[in-house]
């Protein structure tokens, strides 16, 4: 080899050198941040022996990135339904208060007991019209609490959808920016990993799969394989309901006129925040009105009056509970939505409305002088309230719609309920722990694999510097072989 070419090699070292050090540089730069991805300087040999860098790449793992955008996925989901039933758990909230309907039920029962021991008691007789109250107060409480999860859910699928547009439109450009930079033989790994960082986003919104393609090109699809991103994003719409009432059904998410969340079809997205708010909004909350309403129902048949008449004619009308349906009767055993929203005690027995508390010891609460149970009048009779007593620990039939037992009493049926909800949100809580560890090993694993670890880089930096050192001490040597040849020939 001669001195001149000998030279060429070591000034292309010191140049090779010089491009791996910035590239190792870089890494060091942004060695906090959990985003970014090792560079690699991509070294080749010359013809005439020298060294280049010829391209720069990054470290990537497409299995773990796959495995960690499901399991962000599952987890944003999780949070959601978590987020929804914590709200709902309000309705029962710290047994200690006594708030839940089971607590409410059990205190009627208790005021009218105590009334039917002392029936001429008109004290006794408030307490226990009160009772009803509150428990009827409850019940609407309990009612509005879940259209308004409902609603809150229905917000957070709006916001989701925006969010999902925008992000959509950010990866546009991006991924158009890297097929670019790809073909012009770029480095486009900064923005590879800047896509990446989108794709956790996308994914945080809604399940989502991804396929390579030439130069760099992603199409992204949702996990049931709706179009999200293919060459240029997709519009996502939704139509938020404001305003929600029991019985009310909530738009669906579409794609290109296809559904990926709420309402029904066959690719619907299997996971993400919006498949967490839509789960809630359509299918939790809406068990749980079923079963409130069927509470409600229970306590208005629990509470009828019939006719007293020797020959009885009259069907059974509401007594102390009524509703807006009255004076019929809601059809027994058969689901009556939004019942326990409109649900009151009946005016005629209420003295804030003009009512007379005698009647709920008496009958007649109906209006109708044929479903009066105290014909003589006498200030002791008691059997009507304990009547009431008995019909709350009977069994009755309530409708499946509610997804509990469909025989039970009424007050094991509000127990049931409870424990449905609170099961439901434990289910929840513990599915959103394991997806979060998941998500979290997922993570440190690709981490592992791709991303920037200050110690290796500090090492390759002192590597680098020897070899920086290696080729200064050969075009010293060369130099000064040039000059003992100059020196020779002169």
């Amino acid at each position: 080899m001669s001195l001149s070419i000998g030279l060429d090699v070591a000034l292309s070292g010191l140049s090779t050198t010089a491009e791996q050090t910035a590239v190792v540089s870089r890494n060091v730069a942004r060695a906090n941040d959990p985003y970014a991805t090792r560079k690699i300087a991509n070294v080749i040999t010359t013809a005439n022996g020298g060294i280049r860098v010829a391209s720069v790449t990054r470290a990537a793992n497409s299995a773990l990135l796959e495995k960690m955008l499901s399991a962000t996925s599952t987890a944003a989901g999780q949070q959601a339904i978590v987020q929804s039933l914590n709200h709902l758990h309000e309705t029962i909230a710290d047994p200690e208060l006594d708030a839940s309907p089971t607590a409410m039920i059990q205190k009627l029962n208790d005021a009218i007991q105590q009334y039917a021991a002392a029936p001429q008691d008109p004290i006794r007789a408030q307490s226990a019209v009160a009772a009803a109250q509150n428990l009827a107060d409850s019940l609407n409480g309990a009612s509005r609490t879940v259209q308004d999860v409902r609603a809150q859910a229905d917000a957070g699928m709006s916001d989701s959808v925006n969010s999902l547009n925008t992000l959509l439109a950010r990866f546009e450009t991006i991924n158009t920016e890297i097929v670019k930079g790809t073909r012009n033989g770029a480095d486009v790994t900064d923005l590879l990993d800047q896509r990446d960082v989108l794709l956790g986003s996308i994914s945080e919104e809604v399940g989502i799969r991804t396929v390579s393609r030439q130069n760099g090109d992603m199409a992204v699809f949702t996990d049931s394989g709706v179009t999200l991103f293919d060459v240029s994003a997709r519009a996502v719409t939704f139509d938020r309901t404001l305003l929600y009432s029991p019985g009310a059904t909530g738009n669906a998410v579409y794609v290109d006129g296809v559904p990926i969340a709420g309402g029904a079809g066959v690719m619907l997205a299997g996971s993400g925040r919006l498949t967490g708010f839509a789960a809630v909004r359509d299918n939790a909350a809406v068990t749980y009105q079923n079963q409130l309403d069927e509470i409600a129902r229970g306590l208005i048949e629990a509470f009828a009056e019939s006719d007293q008449s020797a020959v009885p004619s009259l069907p059974d009308a509401p007594g102390l509970f009524t509703y807006p349906g009255s004076p019929a009767m809601p059809a027994s055993g058969t689901l009556l939505v939004g019942l326990a929203g409109s649900i009151r005690i009946n005016p005629n027995v209420d003295p804030a409305q003009g009512g007379n508390l005698a009647l709920l010891r008496d009958g007649g609460m109906a209006g109708d002088p044929a479903y009066i149970y105290n014909a003589s009048g006498g200030s002791g009779y008691a059997d009507r309230l304990n009547q009431y007593v008995t019909a709350l620990s009977d069994a009755r039939t309530f409708d499946s719609a509610a997804q509990i037992s469909t025989g039970a009493t009424l007050g094991g049926f509000a127990s049931s309920s409870g424990a449905w909800l609170q099961e439901a949100r434990r289910t929840a809580n513990d599915n959103a722990d394991y997806a979060n560890t998941l998500l979290e090993r997922t993570s440190e694993a690709l981490s592992k694999e791709t991303g920037i670890n200050i110690d290796e880089e500090m090492t390759a930096l002192l590597e680098l510097e020897r070899a920086y050192q290696a080729s200064t001490r050969l075009i010293t040597t060369i130099d000064n072989m040039l000059k003992s040849l100059l020196a020779t020939a002169g």
